[in-house]
C-alpha cells in the first residue's frame, strides 16, 4: 500500500463500486480521469491515481457508486486475521489525530466471516488500536473531518477503504423529489452511455417519471460533469491537498458544451411527473434542453426527426400489478409497432419481448437496485 503524502505525487490505491453491467462504461470514465492499472471484477473496479485523480473521478464519473481509498487488502478467515491486519494499517498517513472514522458499512460474499456487524465491531477496535499507537494517545475525540470506513469481504479477502464520496455518488443535487420507484441517476447513465448519446440527439422517454433519463442524457450531452456541484467528504482531508479540487472543478468546467443541437422530450400520464421532470431539469441547468407533457402511450407518436427512445417503464414488482404492467407493454407493442427510430427499454418482466410483440436486436443483463433487468435494444 502506498504511502500517502500531502501533494499530488503519491498514488492511490483505489476503487469504484458499479451497477453490475455498468464495469465496461465505469473503465472507460476512469481511466478518462486518469486512473491506471484497472482491476475490473463483477461490480467494482479498482485501479491507481493520484489525489487529482481521485477529485476528478468524484466529480466526473457518472456511473460510479462512490470512489473509496484502499488502505488495506488482507485473506480473513478469522476475527484475529481482521483485526491484527487492520492494527497494523499506517493510519497517522491517512488520518488526523481529531479525525473522526466510523465503520458505516461492510460486505460479505462467499466468506468464512459472515456476521456484518461483529465484523464493524472488530474493524472500528482495530483502528482505535492503529489510531492511539499512532498518536501515543488513548483519547480520541472523532470530532474532526470525517473519514466513513467500509470494507468489502470476497472469497475471504478483505478490502478496507475510506469512502471519499460521503453521499452516494447518484446524488448530483437536483433530484430532491422523486416519482414512485425511480431509475438511479447511475444506472440511467449507463443505459445513456449504452445509447451512445451525443449531442446532436433527439432523446424520448414515454414513461419519464421524475425525468432522470432525459436529465442524464442532458448532462452526458452537453459534457456537464454529474458531480461538479456538489460536495464530497474527502474535501475535507488533510492527505488530499484542498486546492485540488478547486482546480478540477474549474477544468471540468471549461469542458462544458454550449448551444448543442441537443433535445430530451418526456412524457407522462401523470401531471405531477411532468412538473417534477421540468423541476429536476432547471435544478440540473438543463432545462433549455429538456421538455415535457402529460401523455399516455397509448398515444404515443413519434417525431419527424430521428430520435432515441430510452425509457424505464413501470414493472410489477415494483409499481403496478401484472396485469396492468402487461397492458402497457401491449400498448408499447402497438405505438412502436415500425418504429426505425432506436429504441431502448429496462425492464425486469422476463416475459417482455413476448408481450411486447417484438424481439429485441440485443438485450444486456442490468440491475436495478437488487432488482435484475433487462435492457432490450431494438433497431
Amino acid at each position: 500500500m502506498a504511502l500517502i503524502m500531502k501533494n499530488n505525487t503519491t498514488k492511490l490505491y483505489l476503487t469504484a463500486p458499479c451497477h453490475f453491467g455498468l464495469e465496461k462504461t465505469l473503465s472507460f470514465e476512469i481511466r478518462r480521469a486518469g486512473g491506471e492499472n484497472l482491476e475490473v471484477t463483477d461490480g467494482r473496479i479498482n485501479f491507481t491515481g493520484t489525489p487529482d485523480v481521485l477529485v476528478r473521478a468524484n466529480i466526473s464519473c457518472s456511473t460510479a457508486e462512490r470512489i473509496g481509498v484502499i488502505i488495506a487488502r488482507f485473506k480473513a478467515v478469522s476475527f484475529d486475521d481482521v483485526f491484527d491486519n487492520i492494527k497494523k494499517i499506517p493510519i497517522g498517513d491517512y488520518l488526523d489525530r481529531n479525525a473522526a472514522f466510523p465503520v458505516t458499512k461492510g460486505q460479505s460474499v462467499n466468506s468464512k466471516l459472515t456476521s456484518i456487524p461483529a465484523l464493524q465491531r472488530t474493524v472500528k477496535k482495530a483502528l482505535v488500536e492503529a489510531m492511539s499507537s499512532a498518536y501515543k494517545t488513548k483519547t480520541l475525540p472523532e470530532t474532526g473531518a470525517v473519514h466513513s470506513v467500509r470494507f468489502f469481504l470476497h472469497k475471504d479477502e478483505m478490502t478496507v477503504f475510506l469512502d471519499s464520496s460521503g453521499e452516494g455518488l447518484h446524488k448530483r443535487g437536483y433530484r430532491r423529489n422523486s416519482g414512485d420507484a425511480p431509475i438511479k441517476e447511475t444506472l440511467a447513465a449507463g443505459i445513456i452511455d449504452i445509447a451512445k448519446v451525443r449531442e446532436t440527439d433527439c432523446i424520448i422517454d414515454p414513461f419519464c417519471g421524475s425525468g432522470t433519463i432525459l436529465v442524464e442524457a442532458a448532462l452526458k450531452a452537453l459534457k456537464i460533469p454529474p458531480g461538479l456541484n456538489r460536495r464530497y467528504d474527502s474535501e475535507k482531508w488533510g492527505f488530499i491537498p484542498e486546492q485540488l479540487w478547486k482546480e478540477q472543478r474549474e477544468i471540468l468546467r471549461q469542458n462544458i458544451k454550449k448551444d448543442v443541437d441537443f433535445e430530451a422530450i418526456g412524457y407522462d400520464i401523470d401531471p405531477a411527473c411532468v412538473s417534477l421532470t421540468l423541476e429536476n431539469a432547471r435544478k440540473a441547468g438543463v432545462e433549455k434542453y429538456v421538455k415535457a407533457q402529460v401523455k399516455a402511450v397509448k398515444d404515443f407518436t413519434f417525431p419527424e426527426k430521428p430520435c432515441k427512445i430510452i425509457t424505464n417503464p413501470p414493472y410489477a414488482e415494483r409499481m403496478l400489478e401484472k396485469s396492468d404492467t402487461e397492458r402497457i407493454y401491449r400498448e408499447m407493442g402497438e405505438r412502436f409497432k415500425g418504429c426505425d427510430h432506436e429504441l431502448y427499454i429496462i425492464t425486469s418482466d422476463t416475459e417482455f419481448e413476448e408481450i411486447f410483440g417484438h424481439d429485441a436486436k440485443k438485450n444486456r443483463k442490468l440491475y436495478n437496485g437488487m432488482l435484475m433487468c433487462r435492457l432490450y435494444m431494438y433497431n
